[in-house]
């Protein structure tokens, strides 16, 4: 079996990266950064006269009727050429057709079906078809990485900004970590079981659909600020004071994320994080609410 060509691995992956990015239910996501065109989901149209310096889509059509300067790849759909690609042309999932009198100056490479050319348009390089299952392999691998990326930047930027903006709820927090662990990871393990039982209950019942649709959505940035939380709180106890909040959160963060690496252990860490972290935000504030807290000495 060939190997693939490493313009088409990278082609392979861009547009994994792509697919992974675009937001569900995303009617077109098209971006044109240098003239280069990407749309994720919809078609694309170079007119005639027009140039750009690369088409790249991923679900979609693409009819070119003037000038790419660079490639055209299109994972799953078809590619109408009238005009001109200085570049390569690449099909994965669809077919190309070249009118008269248009040209590929790079080679055209197709995963589908094959190419449809007219005896006057004229192709440079090598018309070829590509065994792509050697080069998607990599694919599963790209969509878990990106995912962990995404995760662990958002969770590092929720996690600064809360320390930023309520200092005091971080060490509130740090202080019933401190205190008691095992109470706090029992009401922790209450919240996370009462949650969304109390949005299934709510679910089965026509009147109470809305405000089951609104736990279920709070449930979300919810898990997330208690894993922050358990994040702050293990971080804490590495990096002690008088080091950095911010510091000692990353390095927190940092175990989680690693844990998050590995299989079945992953998932489990990061229950376990929401878990204790549901338990610190609800003894933290339930202390705050306490009339002794407010006037204990040297508060």
């Amino acid at each position: 079996m060939r190997r693939p060509s490493l313009f088409a691995i990278e082609l392979l992956a861009l547009l994994a990266l792509l697919v992974l990015a675009a937001p569900v239910g995303a009617a077109e996501a098209r971006s044109e950064a240098g003239d280069a065109i990407v749309v994720v989901n919809g078609d694309v149209a170079v007119e005639r006269g027009e140039i750009v310096e690369g088409v790249f889509v991923v679900n979609g059509d693409a009819r070119i009727d003037g000038r790419v300067d660079g490639d055209v790849a299109v994972l799953a759909g078809d590619v109408r050429l009238a005009g001109r690609i200085d570049g390569n042309l690449v099909t994965i999932s669809g077919r190309a057709r070249l009118l008269p009198k248009s040209s590929v100056g790079g080679d055209l490479t197709y995963g589908d079906e094959a190419p449809r050319i007219a005896p006057a348009a004229t192709v440079s390089g090598t018309v070829e078809e590509e065994d792509w299952s050697g080069s998607i392999d990599f694919l599963p691998f790209i969509g878990a990485l990106v995912f962990w990326l995404a995760v662990t930047v958002s969770s590092a930027v929720l996690g600064i900004l809360l320390l930023l903006l309520a200092p005091r709820a971080a060490a509130a927090v740090f202080e019933r970590a401190r205190e008691r662990i095992g109470t706090t990871i029992a009401i922790g393990i209450a919240i996370f079981i009462v949650l969304p039982l109390a949005v299934f209950l709510a679910a089965i019942t026509l009147v109470g659909l809305p405000l089951a649709i609104a736990i279920g959505l709070a449930l979300l940035p919810l898990a997330a600020i208690a894993y922050v939380t358990a994040a702050w709180a293990l971080g804490r106890r590495i990096v002690k004071p008088p080091r950095g909040r911010i510091l000692a959160f990353l390095a927190g963060l940092a175990i989680l994320r690693v844990a998050a690496l590995v299989p079945i252990l992953g998932l489990l860490v990061w229950l376990g994080a929401v878990v204790v972290g549901l338990g610190l935000l609800a003894t933290a504030i339930w202390a705050a609410r306490e009339p002794s807290a407010a006037h204990a000495p040297g508060s």
